[in-house]
């Protein structure tokens, strides 16, 4: 019997987990070790941020699920990789520490014979003072990254709300609160979801809305910007978005890196070095993502946390990591199999796995700061990197270790995208893109580095109707109800 222990619960996680159990059956032990309880449908926090859905709507307990499934779970979190095995044993272990079940606080050592690292992200708010504590929850900020975050946003956002009706103006200030951050597109449908609340509630002219972020120009969205097909025209996400944002009254303050947060006010760096000031009565602010914080030791105990890790904390894979200038850089510098290259019962899916450079331009300030948006690798990318690790771990268990690896390249992988602009069943809408490839191939596709055949994009009712269809299939789909494996990524 083979034993695949999977670290993390998130898209990638439960997705490679999930499918692993299924295609292995009860032959072979699948493990998941996850920190939380619960499974969060992560781009609808939004909704919950708004309070147009409720915490308990976008999660669900994953317990009965795993149950279900024949896999063992274990509420914990991992502390540490042993990935040769200790003095006692050559058998690789994990160490985890239990944050739940009856054993908060304790320690175990889980063999496994294939790992799949699906942590996801360390929401690293202390990169910025003032942004807010461990759990997220600011002294002066509000977040969207898990249900309860969003639940503390909604809370505070019906204040605002009051406020205003008793004449009171409020200044809105969303985006990204460090100069490294990643997932615009969180913050992008939360300011416009805090629009639409606005206008309904009958107080939007009472409200100033500020979007504040790393992009060095509106719709870079971490992947550089795109051209897609609209209407039967060519347009830039560029100008995409300065229309939505023009047309809705949101002004805009780009290419910031946001290096302190107090109470009412942040303080940014631009990209050209100079320094400003920015007053808000209500602010969500994105953090920078990191690696969770493993650490690996050799057999002989020694730390090899650099062999196994980027200097960021995500797993090293397939990936050239030696590119070096943004000159040289190629679709082909990115994984496809998402093997740790040193030991290769090691894969990394979603979040976890370390990128071999940002898709964006990067970009460095007169006085040394980098202010550019890191690559996104959640959504759609995590569901099918997390299925095809499982299928390579799959394989390798049971055809051996010669077993072709499956591949999943981010430089050959189209995704679709719905972006909230504000919910409602006939007054909601939504931006659907679609976008190929993720990463853009300059040598294939000369000039835009996309193909626009498959690169497109609509705003409008029925994008709103795909998201929320998008939020309850994917819920079903989680929960291993009838025909779940059918439901694609």
């Amino acid at each position: 019997m083979a034993r695949v222990v999977v670290l993390g619960g998130g898209v990638a996680g439960h997705t490679a987990a999930t499918f692993a159990a299924d295609w292995l059956g009860k032959e072979h032990e699948v493990v998941v070790v996850t920190p939380n309880s619960k499974w969060n449908w992560i781009p609808s926090n939004i909704w919950v941020g708004v309070g147009q859905m409720s915490k308990e709507e976008v999660t669900f307990e994953l317990a009965p699920v795993y149950q279900k499934a024949g896999i063992t779970y274990k509420q914990a979190k991992a502390v540490s990789l042993n990935p040769e095995g200790n003095a006692s044993s050559d058998k690789p272990f994990v160490t985890i520490e239990y944050t739940g079940q009856g054993k908060a606080g304790q320690s175990e050592d889980v063999t496994y014979d294939y790992l799949i690292n699906a942590t996801g992200p360390k929401l690293n708010f202390a990169a910025t003072p003032g942004l807010g504590d461990a759990n997220g929850l600011g002294e002066f900020t509000v977040s969207v990254c898990t249900a309860d975050h969003a639940d503390h946003a909604a809370h505070e956002f019906t204040k605002c709300i009051e406020k205003m009706k008793k004449g009171e103006r409020q200044k809105f200030l969303i985006g990204t609160g460090h100069g490294m951050c990643t997932c615009q597109g969180a913050a992008f449908e939360y300011i416009f979801n805090i629009e639409h609340e606005l206008r309904k509630a009958g107080v939007r002219e009472m409200a100033d809305l500020q979007w504040i972020s790393n992009e060095s120009f509106l719709g870079d969205f971490g992947i550089g910007g795109l051209h897609m097909k609209r209407g039967g025209y060519t347009a830039s996400s560029r100008l995409f978005a300065e229309s939505l944002y023009s047309e809705r009254g949101v002004k805009w303050l780009i290419g910031a890196h946001v290096n302190k947060v107090e109470k009412g006010k942040v303080h940014y760096e631009l990209l050209d070095g100079s320094m400003g000031e920015q007053e808000f009565d209500f602010a969500m602010l994105i953090p920078p993502f990191a690696g969770v914080g493993l650490k690996a030791y050799n057999k002989a105990g020694e730390d090899i946390t650099a062999t196994v890790f980027a200097p960021n904390g995500f797993m090293k894979v397939d990936a050239n990591y030696n590119a070096g200038a943004y000159e040289n850089w190629k679709a082909s510098d990115w994984p496809r199999t998402y093997q740790n290259p040193t030991y290769k019962n090691l894969f990394a899916a979603g979040i976890a796995f370390a990128p071999p450079h940002p898709i964006s331009k990067p970009m460095t300030t007169p006085n040394g700061t980098q202010i550019f948006p890191t690559p996104p690798r959640t959504g759609m990318p995590s569901g099918i990197i997390g299925k095809a690790v499982a299928h390579s771990v799959c394989d390798l268990i049971k055809k051996g270790p010669d077993a072709h690896l499956h591949e999943a390249s981010m430089a050959e992988m189209g995704a679709a995208c719905v972006a909230s602009a504000g919910k409602g069943l006939f007054d909601g809408t939504a931006a659907a893109l679609t976008v190929y490839p993720v990463v853009p191939d300059f040598e294939k596709y000369p000039g835009l580095g996309r193909d626009l055949d498959y690169t497109f994009g609509e705003i409008g009712l029925a994008g709103h109707w795909i998201k929320h269809i998008l939020h309850h299939m994917f819920i079903y789909k989680a929960k291993l109800n009838p025909g779940w494996t059918m439901i694609p990524e």
